[in-house]
């Protein structure tokens, strides 16, 4: 390295030099260890030398999928201009604002996108896209590498996946299909190459690696996206991600730009998840998804630690949605789900995807932590409603002002919640428990979100009906040596969740 920054004559003497000492080295004997060591380590893994035969493989199965929509009229806020009779312009004009029917409406304008799509089963004529890619369109057309075009029906839709399956009619021309990969075999540093229509350039071929795997981008409930720096870019979306065997390991779906270019961030639907969606929407039109019937939320540290848990994972049961699956008492509020279906739960998020992944009416395993036992019970999954996944949403709690305190702890006034209580926080006659009628401010229990009006049900997992018994629990946890107080909250409707406080 030193030797590139010398004039020439140096940089030979130098480079004379080193062979001199390599020379000596292996009269000495040196030579053959250095060798036997440089054949001892692992081979350099490079990249592909070339991917168009690949590609040329499975071009032909990668297409544009083009819509259009008719929008409404709309009202026109610029009157056009008053032009003389016969000037050469008004057809320009008239054209340009579509005629204004009565009241300065506009008539009804056509909207057209772009994106990807690719074929998965060439015999029923199957082609698979993003759900925002076809979303509200009125025609659907694929257009195929060799510039041929095929009007396309809808088959079913998932919002919450992105994901879209569209049939074309197999008899009016030859289609070539490619098959779904392993999603779970990738690896971080794993080749992959996407194909699809970036910014209308249709077989637009680019390579990249995966970046990483399990991302959250907050997209939906079930996100699981691989990253990938391959170039993907508006136009891309629907189109596949494909292995070196290429086969479909990802669905390309959304970047991360400021420009709206690619910058080397780009996320794809993994495979894995995608064929149990794809299936279910071509079976029946619709996904149909396992339920569980539980509110949940993630396990802090502090919340492991409240709970005797060597380390934060799995999901806290915050309550059981009546009516549900488990609302026999299988799962109860206050449970950690550390394992479902022989799947771990590595993080709350982890549990949404796999159930809903579960086939409705299964009855699966599922292993959770009550009082600080490991327990295994039994569960009969039903199907995820729209109404029953909205029931997932928890109401804020009032921040009224309540009645004269009976006892202050941990920042907190809390009472007795009787009749008074009731009426003064509009608490529903099914909620029990103390009342918390204020919050100190800057206090632990101000910085959990703890607001006047909530009602204390539980503390460490053991129910409470007075302030007697709130202090006497605290008083028990820091006797045990505990730094936090797990506590069960529940708003004036009913809705739980666990927060836990600082007890120091």
């Amino acid at each position: 390295m030193v030797a590139m920054n010398l004039p020439s004559m140096t940089r030979k003497a130098v480079i004379g030099a080193t062979a001199v000492a390599l020379s000596f080295a292996g009269a000495l004997g040196t030579a053959p260890r250095a060798q036997a060591q440089a054949q001892a380590q692992p081979p350099v893994q490079h990249g592909p030398a070339s991917v168009a035969d690949l590609a040329e493989g499975l071009l032909d199965a990668v297409v544009n999928v083009s819509t259009s929509q008719n929008a409404p009229a709309t009202q026109r806020n610029v009157p056009p201009p008053n032009l003389p009779e016969g000037s050469p312009f008004q057809e320009f004009f008239d054209e340009f604002f579509n005629e204004p029917g009565e009241g300065g409406q506009m008539g009804p304008r056509r909207v057209q996108s772009l994106g990807s799509g690719f074929i998965i089963d060439a015999e029923e004529g199957i082609v698979i896209t993003n759900n925002h890619v076809i979303a509200d369109a009125d025609e659907i057309e694929i257009n195929f590498a060799d510039g041929g075009k095929l009007d396309a029906e809808l088959v079913g839709t998932d919002p919450q996946t992105d994901i879209a399956v569209l049939k074309v009619d197999p008899t009016l021309r030859e289609l070539t299909q490619v098959e779904f990969g392993d999603s779970a075999a990738m690896r971080i540093g794993d080749w992959v190459m996407a194909i699809g229509n970036p910014f209308g350039l249709g077989g637009s071929v680019s390579i990249g690696i995966v970046s990483a795997r399990g991302r959250d981008i907050q997209s939906g409930p079930y996100d699981d996206f691989i990253q990938t720096d391959a170039a993907i870019n508006r136009g891309n979306s629907g189109g596949p991600l494909f292995d070196m065997n290429g086969r479909v390991i990802g669905i390309n779906t959304a970047i991360i730009s400021p420009s709206g270019g690619s910058i080397g961030i780009g996320f794809s639907i993994p495979s894995q998840l995608a064929m149990n969606v794809i299936d279910q929407l071509r079976e029946f039109g619709e996904t149909r998804r396992g339920w569980l019937g539980v509110r949940i939320q993630p396990v802090t540290d502090e919340i492991a630690e409240s709970l005797g848990m060597p380390r934060a994972m799995g999901a806290l049961v915050a309550g059981v949605i009546q009516g549900g699956p488990v609302d026999d008492g299988t799962i109860q509020p206050g449970d950690v789900i550390v394992r479902f279906d022989g799947k771990e739960i590595g993080a709350m998020r982890d549990l949404p995807r796999i159930v809903a992944e579960s086939p409705v009416g299964k009855a699966v395993d599922v292993i959770i932590i009550r009082k600080g036992e490991e327990q295994t019970v039994s569960v009969t999954l039903g199907r995820l409603e729209d109404s029953e996944e909205a029931a997932l949403e928890e109401s804020e709690p009032t921040q009224d002002e309540g009645p004269v305190a009976t006892a202050a702890i941990l920042g907190m006034t809390i009472a007795e919640l009787d009749d008074e209580a009731r009426e003064t926080f509009e608490i529903v006659p099914e909620v029990s428990g103390v009342v918390v009628t204020e919050v100190e401010a800057g206090s632990a229990a101000e910085e959990r979100g703890i607001a006047a009006g909530d009602v204390i049900t539980e503390i460490a997992q053991e129910a409470v009906s007075s302030p007697d018994e709130v202090i006497d629990r605290i008083d028990a946890l820091r006797d045990q040596g505990r730094r936090n107080a797990l506590l069960m909250l529940s708003s004036k409707t009913g809705e739980l969740r666990f927060v836990t406080v600082r007890m120091d």
